[in-house]
């Protein structure tokens, strides 16, 4: 079966939520160029002036087709809600305002911002939460080199996340390449950018990971994020 394409999204949320459809977004890798053809997902946005029971029925389908490409559900909250939420997602929204592309409607910026506090009480739980979850991956694996390549490369785009958000605690611009954001927040918070750096090139499929790798690139991987929480948690707001 063909996979659902992003236009074919749209028209079918069209349908489905009628009138009350105010935006769908497109935001993440795919919208910021460092989309990898069958390994990243294409995360949308979906903004409704109501979600109604019945809307989510009618949704339900669209989402399990989507999900057939690999992709997440589409992240749908209703205007209010996304007028009224900056505060507690500030990671996220820092991310999508900076990083999108408008595929239907208009998306509500005014009135939206992303307090510095608000970012750095978030950024610094995501990190520690990425640091409990590595841990718990690296025991699953249990030295086993193909689940801990998988470890590596799933984390991906969550570590890239928060690097991110890095940046913009800084009030910086993040850059767009992996390689280089990596570099950057290694120098910020003092840890060694390579372990990103290799998964970043292993996920392109420029320079892959050996087996043999994997354990050390993984115990580097954890060693960075617990010196960047460490790095946020003494982080001080001008």
């Amino acid at each position: 079966m063909a996979r659902m394409k992003l236009e074919q999204l749209v028209e079918q949320l069209r349908l489905a939520y009628g009138a009350d459809l105010r935006a769908v977004v497109l935001y993440g890798s795919a919208a910021a160029g460092e989309h990898i053809p069958d390994r990243s997902d294409y995360n949308v946005l979906v903004i409704s002036d109501s979600i109604t029971a019945a809307h989510l029925r009618a949704a339900g389908a669209i989402a399990a087709a989507w999900a057939e490409g690999g992709n997440p559900p589409p992240l749908t909250l209703t205007t209010a809600e996304w007028s009224g939420s900056a505060d507690i997602f500030p990671m996220e929204y820092a991310d999508i305002l900076e990083r999108h592309r408008v595929l239907h409607g208009t998306l509500p910026v005014e009135g939206i911002t992303v307090s510095r506090h608000d970012l750095r009480l978030e950024l610094e739980q995501q990190a520690m939460g990425k640091v409990l979850r590595l841990r718990q991956g690296v025991m699953a694996a249990h030295g086993d080199k193909r689940l801990q390549t998988e470890l590596l490369e799933a984390s991906l785009s969550t570590l890239m996340v928060i690097f991110r958000a890095v940046s913009r605690l800084h009030g910086e611009v993040p850059p767009g390449d992996y390689e280089a954001l990596s570099a950057e927040i290694a120098r910020k918070a003092q840890f060694e950018a390579e372990p990103f750096v290799r998964v970043v090139q292993h996920v392109r499929g420029t320079r892959k990971i050996a087996g043999a790798e994997a354990g050390a690139i993984l115990e580097a991987y954890l060693a960075a994020m617990k010196r960047l929480v460490s790095y946020l948690d003494r982080f001080a707001e001008v």
